[in-house]
């Protein structure tokens, strides 16, 4: 649905070119849940930007649907943006207008939609977020999930079929943005919206994500299927990524377990093969004794994943291994 063709954004700062985004490739699939991580400066705002062309590019293609959106003129841009809504990291909102006028101000500013049309779809885009008794309250008198639910009804008003998120969750505490993220994958799936979102958070990511991209200084560094990038991260910026959202710090992740006897493994179980009794099974038929050292077992969007390192010892070693590679299970071996 969205296609970067070598697109790359340079800012004249100072006399001097300063290159945010370098030549880039991508490609994001109608309906799906696409995000962009990285750290501050690395480039993920403006890529983000430039897809509605709120940022304009210095070079490349840029087609949505087929449509070069590069090649478009005012007029064009004007329509194209009604296709695409946006929700902010701080909202955005006009304090001065109530809620129920702050989700009706792109429909008004279309001009194409009727007093009793605007009333009707404001008053359901209202429910759809829960705040349909707040429409006449002003956004001084909400929180600050409240501000968002209202900045995601606003961005839904046109019946976009793009959904852009500027770090949408990042100004608000753990258990709101649980709950704004919930709502997204409802919007997503009930909708079949296409949501680009930005974050530098891989619990984010994990969570609504179908795909994701990496960014480390105006460059994609890695990209693929979330469950793929985040249990088996190959670029150092991921693996940075996947250790600081499992909270694990660098002197736990230089331990070689040189104290510890056998074989050490890392297991990773996907989907159903998660929940099964494998290691007490594998114990059973090769005579083989482990410990667990480590693991998590939770869920990357809906598919539950763990991931355990073990220390084998005794028994047959090889055939240990065997069974869990037949089991689906990545096996990759640490000592």
């Amino acid at each position: 649905m969205i296609e970067f063709q070598d697109v790359h954004k340079t800012y004249r700062v100072a006399g001097r070119d300063i290159a945010a985004l370098q030549p880039t490739r991508l490609e994001i699939s109608a309906g799906e849940v696409f995000g962009l991580i990285g750290h501050s400066g690395a480039g993920k705002s403006t890529l983000l930007r430039l897809i509605n062309r709120l940022e304009e590019p210095s070079g490349g293609r840029i087609l949505v649907n087929g449509e070069d959106v590069t090649a478009l003129d005012a007029e064009g841009l004007r329509r194209f943006r009604q296709r695409v809504g946006m929700i902010f990291q701080h909202f955005n909102l006009l304090m001065s207008k109530t809620v129920a006028d702050n989700v009706a101000m792109p429909l008004r500013l279309a001009g194409s939609y009727s007093k009793s049309e605007i009333e009707r779809r404001v008053t359901a885009l209202l429910r759809r977020v829960g705040l349909e008794d707040h429409a006449r309250k002003y956004p001084a008198q909400l929180s600050g999930g409240q501000k968002q639910r209202v900045g995601i009804a606003r961005a839904l008003a046109t019946e976009p079929d793009i959904l852009l998120c500027d770090e949408a969750t990042s100004a608000l505490d753990p258990q709101t943005t649980a709950q704004v993220l919930q709502l997204l994958a409802e919007i997503n799936r009930e909708l079949k919206l296409t949501i680009v979102l930005i974050t530098h958070e891989m619990d984010v990511i994990r969570r609504v994500c179908d795909r994701v991209a990496v960014m480390d200084a105006g460059q994609i560094v890695e990209t693929g299927p979330v469950t793929d990038v985040f249990l088996h991260p190959q670029h150092p910026t991921t693996q940075r990524f996947v250790l600081e959202d499992e909270a694990v710090d660098e002197r736990e992740q230089r331990e070689d377990f040189t104290h510890v006897p056998g074989r050490i493994l890392r297991l990773t179980f996907q989907g159903e093969a998660t929940y099964t009794p494998l290691l007490g099974t594998v114990a059973r038929e090769t005579g083989v004794d482990y410990s667990i050292l480590s693991g998590r077992i939770d869920h990357i969007k809906n598919t539950p994943y763990g991931q355990l390192t073990l220390a084998l010892i005794g028994g047959d070693l090889a055939a240990a291994m065997s069974r869990f590679e037949a089991a689906e299970v990545h096996v990759e071996v640490l000592r």
